[in-house]
């Protein structure tokens, strides 16, 4: 029975030193991983004709996918497409233009030097052979710019990304540039944070971060996950935007910086709340950035 008790004596402040250490290692663990909060942020780009004219079809509609190169929508091209076929057949009448002229000038100038041909004609197949070849020139880059206009009466998407907004429909007149769609791209995504001067020391570009959203994953039960990557950190300090921060800490300065998703998906949205924790135990490289 007393060997009981000793064994008991001896074992409680045992268990409680494990306990105490248990808690301190946690304890340092956690203080070890900084938790930040932000929010989505994904570019955005406008696209639009580069010349002016009437919407004759729109392909896509908001939320739609969209991979790079995809054609989006089309202009009426009528006058565009007449422009560049007559600038093509100019093309073809100052060139057989400008072979006349060279050979008229080839077969006369042995004419000329000898004096057989006046100086008078002799400058006259001069000049004609100079602004007929300057005629083609001129055509071949007239040519060139009503090419591009009318193959800039097509949108194509300029990267991966989903249609936000559609901002016109067809059948409107629009001028150029006009913004027809709103994309946002599928790459890059980022975080936007804010860290404290206490904190911005131990930041360092390229460190790893796993990034939390609000949103369960069916398939797991659990919040879903990515892997990020500090990829920018503010070099000025700036008061902590209203809109994210409670009225105590509206007047600290913080520091802005940006966590990019690599591999991400169709569930990261534009605004969208994470969270977002950094071991600061780990390293990085403070000479890359993006």
């Amino acid at each position: 029975m007393k060997h009981k008790k000793i064994i008991i004596l001896i074992t409680i402040p045992l268990l409680i030193l494990a306990l105490i250490l248990l808690v301190k290692k946690l304890k340092t663990k956690n203080q070890n991983i900084l938790k930040l909060y932000g929010n989505i942020e994904i570019r955005q780009v406008d696209l639009g004709f580069r010349v002016e004219g009437r919407v004759v079809k729109l392909l896509k509609e908001e939320g739609d996918e969209v991979k790079k190169g995809e054609l989006l929508a089309l202009l009426d091209d009528i006058s565009y497409k007449a422009k560049y076929e007559k600038s093509l057949a100019d093309v073809v009448l100052y060139s057989a233009q400008n072979e006349n002229a060279k050979s008229i000038y080839n077969r006369n100038i042995m004419l000329c030097k000898n004096g057989t041909t006046s100086k008078q004609e002799c400058d006259e197949i001069l000049k004609n052979k100079k602004e007929s070849l300057a005629r083609l020139i001129s055509g071949k880059k007239q040519s060139e710019i009503y090419k591009d206009d009318f193959n800039n009466t097509k949108i194509y998407a300029p990267n991966d990304g989903i249609i936000t907004t559609r901002i016109v429909e067809e059948g409107a007149m629009v001028n150029i540039s006009s913004p027809v769609y709103t994309l946002s791209l599928n790459k890059p995504v980022w975080i936007r944070a804010y860290i404290t001067e206490k904190n911005l020391g131990n930041i360092k570009y390229n460190m790893k971060a796993v990034v939390l959203t609000d949103t369960t994953d069916p398939s797991t039960g659990k919040k879903r996950q990515y892997e990020g990557r500090v990829g920018y950190i503010s070099p000025v300090a700036e008061f902590t935007p209203k809109t994210v921060q409670t009225e105590e800490l509206r007047t600290d300065l913080v520091y802005a910086i940006r966590v990019y998703v690599d591999k991400t998906d169709k569930y990261l949205r534009q605004g969208m709340p994470t969270t977002v924790l950094i071991n600061l135990e780990q390293g990085g490289e403070n000479d890359k950035r993006r």
